[in-house]
């Protein structure tokens, strides 16, 4: 069993980082395999609603010029899927997004390529808006009818510099139980 997860964050090692590692804990912990790519930062483009991926149908956004199709194949391969991202204004950082729309189009125009795959939602945010980046991110999994597991609050963490997540106990221990909810729910499904 396998699991990817993407960082939005352009801080590779920000408080994002460090709050897909402590769901990478419990699910490491029960012998799942976790991979974590950072995409913030990166140049990637949004989608241009080319239609080109659904004509083709080859599971791959026409757009070849960033690592946006590496990351499809990552999802592909994947039993679970962790979209983590900042709060910035209130939503996802823009390589998040774009992330989500075109892998998202891609899967949807491939006979839905993802579906039954489990997905997770993560956002690090200073203190508030938080909540609409974890809509967007579900929003993602559910149209694409991947299996959203849940844990003891909303999988967010708050910090503002670097490090500060660690602080959030409460946040830490969202993570944490989220990491084994997933887990559990891959074993069942992988019986």
């Amino acid at each position: 069993m396998k699991v990817v997860a993407f960082n939005g964050s352009p801080r590779k090692d920000g408080n994002t980082s460090l709050l897909i590692r402590k769901v990478f804990d419990g699910l490491e912990a029960a012998g799942v395999e976790c991979e974590l790519v950072h995409i913030g930062g990166k140049p990637i483009r949004g989608c241009r609603a080319c239609g080109k991926c659904r004509e083709r149908r080859d599971r791959r956004c026409s757009i070849d010029s960033d690592i946006v199709n590496e990351c499809i194949e990552k999802m592909i391969q994947a039993d679970g899927i962790i979209i983590g991202s900042p709060t910035y204004f209130a939503g996802v950082t823009s390589e998040t997004k774009a992330l989500l729309d075109r892998s998202g189009y891609v899967a949807r125009g491939n006979d839905n390529m993802f579906r039954r795959k489990l997905g997770a939602s993560v956002s690090a945010v200073r203190r508030a808006g938080s909540l609409h980046v974890f809509d967007t991110i579900n929003a993602f999994f559910l149209i694409n009818e991947m299996i959203v597991p849940g844990s003891s609050y909303w999988n967010m963490g708050q910090g503002c510099e670097i490090g500060d997540v660690l602080s959030d106990e409460e946040g830490m221990r969202t993570m944490e139980t989220l990491g084994v909810n997933m887990a559990w729910l891959l074993q069942k499904i992988h019986r």
